[in-house]
């Protein structure tokens, strides 16, 4: 169980702020709730302390003899602010101490991670453009805002993240190592495509050939270089992950779609992480009518290979400096047959580094964690288990070492 002290500052999307609390408590952790008095306008303590289940803290006056200003940022493991407004973004960026949200987040050592939310026009502003550099720059995460439908009539860029994606970020912040590789801001002005999903081979109109990947480790991947500061595309196939706000999304069908959408993004990408499952078969023909029973009879499908989409994007890369990473899920006895597997797939495939996944007994596929082993043509370069947020940063620790290498 983590502490984590969540502040609320006085804007419409409070509201939402109730919902990420939630997630937090029933994820398991310990939330300390911190509203601003604006943030008591829209969302009432008594509603904090209820969906907590802990005190809320609203003064700096308050149990004076406990110094909160102090104790309450020391204490957290992590901080967020969802939502943060303009106002508190201007205060926290020049060092202001004026109450006691602001107090803590001159007190904290932990990682602080801020959501904006604020009109379009706000968010642009090159004031707030100042200010969100300034406390990134100190070591602060703060999320690009979602665009979309803001109060009233208005849309654009300066809504609120939807609370499962800023709970997603904050528990990996939570992870060794995640913290420091999202200060980095290693990746901005790097353009990176992502694939997901699995991908659907279809035999008549209402049935298919597929597998079970989820999409969650192209969508943490995704997430991962957003938060480092890359421009995202995520290709995705047959998905139950919620994609993260700020990424372009390019919708796919089959391994032929897919194959045809990273073809026409390839050129332009820096970074290509190909962590689809796409079918390596699919139907010979495909029935324009449904396939109907017919007795006790089977059903008999013949099968041809699909193209093999990561080594197509390798050998005909073009880009200098180009990126590419493959996985390869595996069945294997040991893990010195998963390496010999693997080192015979990157050599086949041409890619810069293979992410091996050992699947055998349905391992990985829908599941919040994974274990890998990062490899390239000189061997393993990282091997991690965990939540896959957190191994996504290490696929991306590992692309932006890559990247030095090559320039």
């Amino acid at each position: 169980m983590s502490r984590i002290l969540l502040g609320v500052a006085g804007g419409i999307a409070a509201y939402k702020a109730c919902l990420l609390l939630r997630l937090f408590a029933e994820a398991g952790h310990q939330v300390t709730v911190v509203p601003t008095p604006s943030a008591l306008e829209f969302v009432g303590e008594t509603t904090w302390a209820a969906l907590s289940g802990r005190p809320v803290h609203t003064q700096v006056w308050a149990d004076a003899h406990q110094v909160p200003h102090v104790a309450l940022g020391r204490e957290a493991d992590l901080v967020v602010v969802a939502p943060a407004t303009a106002d508190l973004l201007a205060r926290a960026a020049s060092g202001r101490a004026d109450d006691l949200l602001t107090n803590i987040l001159l007190t904290a050592d932990c990682p602080v991670l801020m959501a904006p939310a604020m009109h379009t026009e706000m968010w642009l502003h090159p004031a707030t453009r100042a200010n969100v550099a300034t406390l990134r720059e100190r070591g602060v995460i703060v999320l690009d805002p979602d665009s979309g439908r803001l109060t009233g009539a208005d849309t654009g860029p300066g809504r609120l993240p939807e609370p499962s994606e800023i709970e997603q970020v904050a528990l990996a912040l939570l992870e060794p190592g995640v913290a420091d590789s999202a200060r980095r801001r290693d990746l901005v002005g790097v353009r990176l495509t992502v694939s997901a999903g699995g991908t659907r081979e279809a035999i008549d109109p209402v049935r298919y050939l597929g597998n079970a990947s989820s999409g969650r480790m192209g969508m943490a991947i995704a997430r991962g270089a957003l938060l480092r500061g890359a421009e995202v595309t995520v290709v995705a196939g047959s998905i139950t992950a919620e994609v993260p706000g700020g990424a372009e999304l390019v919708r796919v069908t089959s391994t032929g779609d897919l194959a045809e959408a990273m073809a026409a993004v390839a050129p332009a990408s820096d970074v290509i992480v190909m962590a689809a499952a796409p079918a390596d078969f699919a139907p010979e023909t495909v029935s324009d009518t449904k396939l109907k029973k017919e007795g006790d009879a089977g059903m008999v499908v013949r099968l041809t290979q699909t193209v093999d989409v990561l080594a197509t994007l390798s050998r005909d890369r073009q880009r200098p400096g180009q990126v590419i990473v493959g996985f390869a899920a595996e069945t294997a006895a040991d893990v010195a047959q998963l390496l010999e597997l693997g080192r015979v797939k990157l050599t086949r495939k041409g890619c810069d580094l293979l992410v091996l996944n050992d699947v055998s007994g349905g391992a990985v596929f829908g599941a919040a964690d994974n274990t890998v082993t990062i490899i390239d043509p000189d061997g393993v370069v990282d091997q991690v288990a965990g939540d896959k947020n957190l191994v996504a940063h290490r696929i991306l620790d590992a692309v932006a070492t890559r990247r030095k290498s090559t320039r």
